[in-house]
């Protein structure tokens, strides 16, 4: 599919509070036809996410020891990840310490998704995953691990007010440029 038509397919799924604002733009270069170019989703004509460069304002974490110690990541224990633990060491830890060592198991658990998707973000192609977008549905979009899939679904003005407001715990667990267009949505909603 031609990228005039794919950019046109996009824009019509936009939410109407976020028509105009938001913008998708993938230069192509004429004298590389094999190499898919930069790619920049803008938001009021800034360049909010350019898939091949980390100088943006959104956080791009370079270590799992970096996602760690971001106090905006907050990840609920639950009780059964308190229970695996307790299980895993056959009950001979305090109950204090295995909630710590429960939210210590999850953070490196979160860590390497989020490092595995920042990296197939910067290695993807733009074009096949706006494709992918389009042929698949919308859960299957939001409740995935690539960030631009993510993204490409929180925008989509198939997802309602109720649901975006219901999904705030979720993303508190995402890569910071999937919180950024989710605080974008969720303001205008």
């Amino acid at each position: 599919m031609s990228w005039s038509k794919l950019k046109q397919q996009l824009e019509s799924f936009l939410s109407p509070a976020l028509h105009g604002r938001i913008e998708y733009r993938a230069p192509a270069y004429r004298y590389s036809p094999d190499k898919s170019g930069t790619c920049y989703i803008s938001v009021d004509k800034k360049n909010i996410l350019n898939m091949n460069d980390k100088s943006t304002f959104i956080r791009w974490y370079q270590t799992e020891l970096e996602i760690k110690n971001d106090p905006d990541i907050q990840i609920p224990v639950s009780s059964d990840d308190i229970e695996s633990i307790r299980q895993a060491n056959k009950g001979t830890v305090p109950e204090d310490r295995l909630i710590i060592m429960a939210r210590n198991r999850l953070s490196t658990e979160l860590a390497k998704e989020l490092l595995s998707a920042q990296a197939a973000l910067t290695k993807s192609n733009f074009n096949v995953v706006a494709n992918k977008f389009l042929t698949t549905p919308i859960e299957e979009s939001l409740e995935s691990s690539d960030i631009l899939l993510n993204i490409l679904a929180l925008v989509d003005k198939r997802v309602g007010k109720k649901r975006i407001l219901g999904m705030r715990e979720k993303m508190r667990m995402k890569h910071p440029a999937v919180q950024y267009f989710y605080e974008l949505r969720r303001g205008g909603c």
